[in-house]
């Protein structure tokens, strides 16, 4: 082989080299599955969303979406009171449906549409407002109910926090409980919700729900409906971590511990718990079996068991995560760096080790929430939250998406793999 034909040789090899780099990224790039400009409900009648307008209990820019959750073919969507007008709270897309299509309160308008100025619940099964869902393998939708209305404005706390449980298959409450006056402090601010339990021992479950605000997490048992509060230095905000820079808005948040991520059950039968507060870099982790008997044990002897997994690095405050079974990985949104990142957690925690899969300012800006369903395609929701809090939205371009991949091929040829 001459000079040239090896050149040539050479110069093929890396085009095939760079192909298989292009169709490596094009196949790890999340699809879109749902985009609005503004959300809008399925309303009884066309004059009751009318009236609905006139009467100010419905500001169509006022409704952002926030969480979500898939069970079968539904996609549950969030939309919490942080302005007056929000019509509903809980709601849900058809999968196969429009990629704009219409929210479905959940479970009836009717629990949902509750007047920003109520002065308690019309039933057991209203929905005040929430933030964030848990679906459990027992077909249960656990949903935490902050009891808050118009929170960004005059802020009314119709009814203390509360976990609302629904039997997805048969679209029935199932309990309610509402958390007791030492569960929370002052500046408690309930807005995520995740549930320990296992499908051959549904009446067995634990849900943890951290208090971002008041610095603690509560823990719930169903079998003996009660809760208890835990709390650590580790649940705090980091100072140096509270500056952020999302969308051309500067702001500051004080906000402590936020994200839960549950793994496989180890060998003692207990999960580990991952955990960060939002406005930090850094990730902790505790095991189930010490937030189960908290009551019981050495708070002194307990302080240590609370473990530091690392720092992902500057300007890498995360928002929700969720843990992968089927591949190890702990996926979390990036909120500076407008995209979703994550860690196999059989690496060491180090900012090289904790990769960021997607990033792109406009397709991804502020990854609010993100869920792995039980065929393991992760779904991520973005809301564009600061500019709709500190600004305005336009609302004449697309401000909310939500995105599905699969989490394996997420992370392939990354570090997470």
């Amino acid at each position: 082989m001459n000079e040239y034909e090896c050149l040539l040789q050479t110069m093929k090899l890396l085009a095939f080299a760079i192909a298989l780099v292009v169709a490596s990224c094009e196949a790890a790039t999340p699809q879109l599955r749902f985009a609005w400009k503004e959300v809008d409900y399925e309303w009884n009648t066309p004059a009751e969303r009318q009236n609905a307008i006139k009467s100010g209990d419905f500001v169509p820019a006022n409704n952002l979406p926030l969480g979500l959750g898939r069970w079968k073919n539904k996609l549950f969507v969030t939309v919490p009171k942080w302005k007056n007008g929000v019509a509903s709270s809980l709601n849900y897309v058809d999968l196969n449906g429009t990629s704009d299509q219409l929210l479905k309160p959940y479970p009836s308008l009717k629990d949902n549409f509750i007047p920003d100025s109520a002065k308690d619940l019309p039933s057991n099964k209203t929905i005040i407002s929430v933030f964030r869902i848990y679906i459990d393998p027992c077909d249960r939708l656990w949903v935490m109910d902050t009891g808050l209305a118009d929170i960004w404005g005059a802020g009314n706390q119709i009814v203390r926090p509360s976990i609302v449980i629904f039997d997805l298959k048969t679209d029935q409450l199932l309990h309610r409980y509402f958390f007791k006056l030492e569960d929370m402090k002052e500046d408690s601010f309930f807005a995520n919700i995740v549930v320990d339990v296992d499908k051959n021992t549904c009446d067995d479950a634990f849900a943890y729900i951290p208090d971002l605000g008041g610095y603690g997490v509560v823990v719930y048992s169903l079998k003996q409906n009660d809760s208890w509060r835990v709390t650590h230095h580790f649940f705090h905000f980091e100072p140096l971590a509270g500056s952020y820079r999302v969308g051309g808005v500067e702001f500051h948040w004080t906000d402590g511990v936020f994200a839960l991520a549950l793994s496989e059950p180890r060998e003692n039968g207990f999960r580990t718990m991952f955990f960060h507060a939002f406005s930090s870099t850094k990730e902790f982790c505790v095991s189930t079996e010490l937030l189960r008997n908290y009551t019981h044990i050495d708070k002194q002897e307990a302080f240590h068991d609370f473990k530091l997994l690392g720092d992902r690095g500057q300007g890498t405050q995360a928002s929700a995560s969720f843990y992968d079974p089927n591949t190890q990985v702990l996926f979390y949104g990036q909120v500076n760096r407008d995209g979703v990142g994550c860690w196999n957690s059989n690496k060491p925690y180090t900012p090289e080790n904790n990769v960021l899969i997607f990033s792109d300012p406009k397709l991804y800006e502020f990854p609010n929430d993100l869920k792995i369903d039980d065929e393991g395609l992760m779904w991520i929701l973005v809301d564009k939250l600061p500019r709709f809090l500190y600004k305005t939205l336009d609302p004449n371009e697309v401000n909310y998406r939500i995105y599905s991949i699969s989490a394996k091929d997420a992370i392939a040829g990354t570090a997470c793999e």
